[in-house]
């Protein structure tokens, strides 16, 4: 039976898909302090929340079961997110859920700053008729900047276009392609901000990007402009919009975010030129819902063990790519696992290198799946969430390497560690039906079910060798269920993996490596 708290209001339509999980106990309990929380989120395996409840530390060091904390909707700001991944708790958001109700509230927004339609609204219903005082303008053949081609941006800019606008927007990372599909044209930020009428803000608040908007930009702006963000507060300097607006630096701004929230008092409130909202960009009733069922099903996908969408804290695997990434999971995490149990000394370098088809995609999920490989037969507490964090905290550095280039395979996945006393390396493949193999070990080939017990055993290619380390099994009573021997030369070194059908003791580990010819001798669970 998993138990899920739900801390802060949520739709039911969200709930009911948790519901479908079967064994599942859905605890509401709504205007908890940090401390009612703490005291009681031991018990519970998942934890949903929206922007009211903050997962403080201390919230999180008290979770002892929890396996996630689902944020319904885009911002997580609230969660320690650093905390959790530390954990190992997996964070979830629902990135696209209040797509279109932002997009809407952003054009809503335009509409409003162009017209003064809630300043005029606001004089009317107190008995005055001010015509001539609210003169606007038409959107029609307006320069709209957009800062941001994510989801919301690209909604608003299909928008703009309808409207028979002119639309420039800046996102270092969109391609010229992606550009001209959607209509727009891209441009640097300074050019943004001396051509555009109307300014719209739709990227995250980070290091980099708050009060990327201050007294600077708004100097390099037309005496007509005006600004919008529904995205986050902070983003633009609040103090130097003030300024910028009664100084007649810039016409109008629409603000749905703020610095602090939430804000009932602001210099900014008094200003005629300033429309403003308490937070509205996802306070529709579909997109309460959307976020709702988005964050529930990878609540549902993480109890169930499956691979979440929109994880915040590990690497996510796209919609269009799970078909493709899924099959190769399971052999990833072996490959991660073998390496690492013929891996002798401290860890100090992987090495993931993807030869074929799979060398076109962002492997990075593939990549820390091997990782948490790597590290399992280390630490028991590592997970696909904190694999990343742990590997860091022991100095140890993680490289990928692509080619397209293949000789035997369509897709051949090589896992590499160094410690110091030396390095290892093993390659997997897929077969037919997605069977996971193993199809080399160092320099040589073998194939391997990445399976059950293994004996791995360098020796001397010569007569006889094979045969005693098969009839001292068979004294142990140890059942050999396969073999593969590989090598390079008749008589050099080689290898053999034994397939066997039960645990092996450190002193018959200690008997076998003590064969002649016998080099060396590794027990490998999978």
């Amino acid at each position: 039976m998993y138990k899920v708290l739900v801390a802060d209001p949520v739709s039911d339509q969200g709930l009911e898909v948790i519901r479908e999980l079967g064994n599942i106990e859905i605890d509401v309990k709504l205007k908890l302090s940090e401390d009612e929380i703490a005291a009681i989120i031991g018990e519970y395996h998942a934890m949903v929340v929206r922007s009211g409840v903050k997962v403080t530390k201390k919230i999180i060091d008290n979770a002892h079961n929890l396996k996630i904390i689902g944020r319904a909707g885009v911002g997580v700001d609230n969660i320690d997110v650093a905390a959790a991944t530390e954990k190992g708790i997996l964070v979830v958001n629902a990135p696209e859920g209040n797509t279109i109700a932002a997009c809407e509230l952003t054009i809503g927004a335009m509409f409003s700053l162009a017209r003064n339609i809630p300043q005029a609204h606001s004089d009317l219903i107190k008995g005055t008729w001010e015509r001539k005082k609210y003169m606007g303008v038409e959107l029609k053949d307006k320069v709209l900047g957009v800062i941001g081609l994510g989801k919301i941006g690209a909604e608003v800019v299909k928008r703009a276009n309808g409207l028979e606008m002119k639309v420039l927007a800046y996102d270092p990372y969109v391609s010229e392609d992606r550009a001209k599909l959607l209509g727009v044209e891209l441009v640097d930020l300074e050019t943004i901000y001396k051509t555009s009428d109307f300014i719209t803000v739709h990227i995250p608040k980070t290091e980099k990007t708050v009060n990327m908007i201050s007294h600077d930009q708004f100097k390099m702006m037309k005496k007509t402009a005006k600004i919008i963000n529904v995205a986050r507060g902070g983003i633009i300097n609040e103090k130097a919009l003030y300024e910028a607006l009664v100084t007649g630096i810039i016409s109008g701004a629409a603000l749905d975010v703020f610095e602090v929230e939430p804000t009932i008092d602001s210099p900014l409130f008094e200003l005629g030129s300033v429309i403003v909202t308490p937070h509205l960009g996802a306070s529709t009733i579909e997109a309460q819902e959307n976020v709702a069922i988005d964050v529930a099903n990878d609540i549902k996908r993480a109890l169930n063990g499956e691979i979440v969408k929109n994880a915040v804290n590990i690497p996510s695997i796209k919609a269009e790519l799970a078909e493709v990434f899924a099959p190769y999971i399971e052999l990833v995490e072996e490959l991660g696992k073998f390496a690492s149990q013929l891996s002798k000394g401290p860890l100090k370098k992987l090495e993931v290198r993807y030869n074929g088809d799979l060398a076109k995609y962002d492997t990075s999920s593939l990549t820390n799946t091997v990782l948490k490989g790597i590290l399992k037969p280390i630490t028991e507490s590592v997970n696909f969430i904190n694999a990343p964090y742990v590997a860091k905290n022991r100095g140890m550095a993680v490289n990928e390497v692509k080619s397209l280039d293949v000789e035997n395979y369509v897709n051949l996945i090589s896992v590499e560690v160094t410690t110091e006393i030396g390095t290892r390396k093993v390659s997997g493949t897929l077969f037919r039906k997605n069977e996971p193999r193993i199809v080399a070990l160092d320099q040589y080939d073998i194939d391997l079910i990445p399976s059950g017990h293994l004996l791995v055993v360098p020796h001397i290619d010569k007569p006889g060798i094979i045969g005693k380390v098969g009839t001292f099994l068979g004294i142990e009573g140890i059942n050999i269920g396969g073999m593969q021997v590989g090598r390079q030369e008749l008589g050099g070194e080689a290898v053999m993996v034994l397939s066997i059908d039960s645990e092996i003791s450190e002193t018959a580990l200690a008997e076998i490596k003590a064969i002649e010819g016998i080099n060396d001798v590794n027990y490998v669970k999978l």
